[in-house]
């Protein structure tokens, strides 16, 4: 055996791939790939991947492990569920990515500055204050993001629907004071806490 082709060998016989189905949600389904590619063509964001799944599943087992992590390949999924519905083999692609996404943002090897990322973040901010996403907060956060005056110019720019918003009754301007909460918001915590507490257990990382 060549000494490239021992190479080839050896990084796909990696731990990568054991890595992943020990901390990955379905993550013991990427070996069932088969590489098929229907999942990049179901995708309605296919053509602006960096990685399709399949891309990624081949990765894991050529022991890739820098590459799959700090891709933002896994941010991209909208959850719409094609790439499961028509996979041959009906493996869970879209849980595999967002596991991926998770375990990336855990292990601090995800993208910085995916928007897909910022945005989640900031989302789950809001809501485990209250139990409820005050809409109003998580807006102003979003738009001023990156800064006071590009948070005004989109503010301007999006003003027309935030009127037809508030008078839908879909956005609450009183909501800037904090909004409401759910009614046992303590035991909200308490739930959330236990969960993250189980989830490091799980995976191995610490609370």
């Amino acid at each position: 055996m060549t000494t490239a082709n021992q190479n080839a060998v050896e990084r796909y016989r990696n731990n990568f791939l054991k890595e992943v189905e020990a901390n990955v949600e379905e993550g013991d389904m990427v070996k069932m790939c088969m590489q098929c590619g229907v999942c990049a063509g179901s995708c309605p964001l296919g053509p602006h991947w960096e990685h399709s799944p399949q891309k990624i599943f081949m990765m894991i087992r050529a022991g890739k492990r820098e590459e799959v992590l700090s891709s933002d390949s896994m941010w991209m999924c909208t959850s719409c569920y094609n790439c499961i519905v028509r996979c041959p083999r009906q493996l869970p692609i879209t849980h595999i990515m967002h596991g991926l996404a998770n375990y990336a943002h855990r292990l601090g090897l995800a993208p910085k500055g995916q928007p897909t990322r910022e945005f989640g973040t900031l989302f789950w901010n809001n809501l485990v204050k209250k139990g409820r996403v005050n809409e109003l907060t998580l807006t102003i956060g979003h738009y001023f993001k990156d800064g006071i005056a590009a948070g005004i110019k989109t503010g301007l720019a999006m003003q027309a629907v935030g009127l037809g918003m508030v008078k839908a009754k879909r956005l609450n301007p009183m909501e800037i004071f904090g909004g409401h909460a759910v009614k046992d918001l303590k035991g909200f915590h308490a739930m959330v806490a236990k969960a993250q507490e189980i989830e490091a257990k799980k995976k191995g990382f610490t609370a």
